[in-house]
């Protein structure tokens, strides 16, 4: 009996503790007029940062939380700091950032979506951040065993985001009707940012290589929300990049030339062609052309993706593909398979970075360049810091 007792006492506590930190939560979030949710599969960490540095510039008082390669916390003065994480990445913390842009009395945040599995997308937007705003950047097939295999799927699931009876904002063409159809549901207005307003020489204001999409979808929020498009690309072109953007390291050594495009953050298929058609409308692919592959063993189904994407639609254009990373014997297997000559395979596997970086000098006769693909996990990361560090050495 006294035990029963005991445990009710606690239940009750419990109840008392969590109905006691709803509200709170509610109060804290509904202080700030501004909420801006930014979801997709790719360039979602840029956008956030698009928008949290035009809002700034504007000089609206704003909080910006990426996720991204690595999580940051933008604070109202521009200031970046990571966030430190004891654990795995866990939706809750939403929560403390809410909390903490209340305290610091902060007219708008601009939050990144975390969550992957769709009941924690739909929680994420319905319970913690209720949007004033909300985007969805584009819907690619990633996180498959997750989300869904088929695009529809992936566009439900994304959907969780939608904000009810408020305006959201995509650039994605081919679901956009899907999407649409949600956001009905919901009466929600879903509007579609067109890159066409975006000019070479809004473009050319950027230090890296921004999308077209990226910067329609924050010119569009910013417009939503009465700032003048001078203003929002003004304090975009001042936006600190996210380690996943597509950067060029320019580099000579041995009298080579290496140019070295860092995609790996672009780890689905369709968003490497498109980066990859750019590059060749452009006329950037000099040289000897390279596709350094960086594959992940938790990240397989991706491989797989990329794999069959090497084969069927850039093996015409590659003159070597260098794989690096885990499993790289089965992912030769699949490019092989997928129409990919062997002969063009360099298969590195894991490695020190400094072996990969000779690989593709050893490859270049004079001039080349690099398309680095798959994942920043792993390898990616540190190939990519290398080239980095060796391009500032020529500068």
């Amino acid at each position: 009996m006294y035990i029963i007792i005991v445990l009710s006492i606690i239940f009750i506590l419990a109840s008392v503790y969590g109905i006691t930190e709803f509200l709170l939560h509610r109060k804290r979030v509904f202080s700030i007029p501004v909420r801006i949710h930014v979801n997709g599969t790719r360039g979602k960490s840029s956008v956030t940062r698009l928008i949290g540095a035009a809002l700034s510039e504007a000089g609206i008082r704003t909080i910006t939380k990426v996720t991204g390669t690595y999580p940051r916390l933008i604070l109202e003065d521009g200031t970046e700091t990571q966030i430190y994480r004891k654990t795995g990445a866990n939706i809750i913390e939403q929560l403390a950032i809410i909390k903490l842009a209340a305290e610091r009395k902060a007219h708008a945040i601009v939050v990144e979506c975390m969550a992957l599995q769709p009941e924690y997308q739909d929680i994420t937007e319905r319970k913690m951040i209720h949007a004033t705003i909300g985007v969805i950047t584009n819907v690619r097939l990633d996180h498959v065993e997750i989300m869904g295999y088929s695009l529809p799927e992936i566009a439900t699931a994304l959907g969780k985001t939608i904000p009810a009876k408020q305006d959201c904002y995509t650039s994605e063409v081919d679901l956009f009707p899907a999407l649409k159809e949600i956001a009905e549901k919901k009466k929600c207005r879903l509007h579609y940012a067109d890159p066409e307003i975006i000019t070479n020489e809004d473009l050319s204001g950027f230090r890296y290589i921004e999308h077209r999409e990226n910067a329609a979808l924050a010119l569009a929020v910013c417009s939503q929300l009465g700032i003048n498009k001078d203003t929002a690309l003004r304090g975009m072109h001042k936006a600190i990049p996210d380690a996943g953007v597509l950067i060029v390291h320019n580099l000579i050594q041995e009298g080579k030339t290496i140019h070295f495009y860092n995609a790996f953050a672009a780890n689905d298929p369709q968003s490497t062609m498109m980066i990859a058609g750019n590059l060749r409308r452009e006329k950037k692919l000099t040289g000897t052309k390279i596709i350094l592959l960086n594959t992940r063993q938790d990240r397989l189904d991706r491989a797989k993706q990329l794999s069959s994407m090497a084969g069927e639609k850039l093996a015409g254009i590659l003159d070597y593909l260098v794989l690096i990373g885990q499993s790289t014997d089965m992912v030769e297997h699949l490019c092989v398979s997928a129409g990919v000559r062997r002969n063009k395979i360099l298969n590195l596997g894991w490695t020190d970075p400094q072996n990969v970086f000779n690989a593709i000098l050893s490859c270049t006769e004079k001039e080349s360049t690099v398309l680095a693909i798959g994942n920043m996990g792993g390898m990616g990361a540190p190939v990519a810091e290398l080239f980095e560090q060796r391009s500032l050495m020529y500068d």
